[in-house]
């Protein structure tokens, strides 16, 4: 009986941490795409003057990415926080002028 008891209480317990685990895979995939729209604003607003741009997509009273893009040599550094209730994931790519003109994207001056 002691044995069915100890066997219940730990598939219990491991079902809540399933589930809270299921729960924060939610909630940074969520993050993730946020950080992913900020990614794809920066890339197609790349400035032709201004070597930094800083910018927050906010919508509906949220924020969704905080974005950094730092023109460099020959290319481009997009840093992209995304939120979601508590969570914040960071996304950080480097892209040459010439790739972003592959992918089809405007490159101004394009140096």
């Amino acid at each position: 009986m002691k044995i069915l008891c100890f066997v219940s209480l730990i598939l219990i317990f491991s079902s809540f941490n399933l589930f809270a685990q299921a729960q924060t895979d939610q909630d940074m995939d969520a993050a993730f795409q946020n950080a992913k729209k900020g990614i794809y604003w920066a890339l197609s607003n790349i400035p032709v003057k201004k070597s930094t741009v800083d910018n927050d997509l906010i919508g509906e009273n949220k924020l969704y990415a905080s974005v950094k893009l730092s023109k460099e040599i020959n290319g481009v550094k997009v840093v992209s926080k995304g939120y979601y209730q508590t969570n914040e994931v960071v996304i950080t790519i480097y892209k040459s002028y010439d790739s972003l003109k592959t992918e089809g994207y405007d490159v101004p001056g394009g140096s």
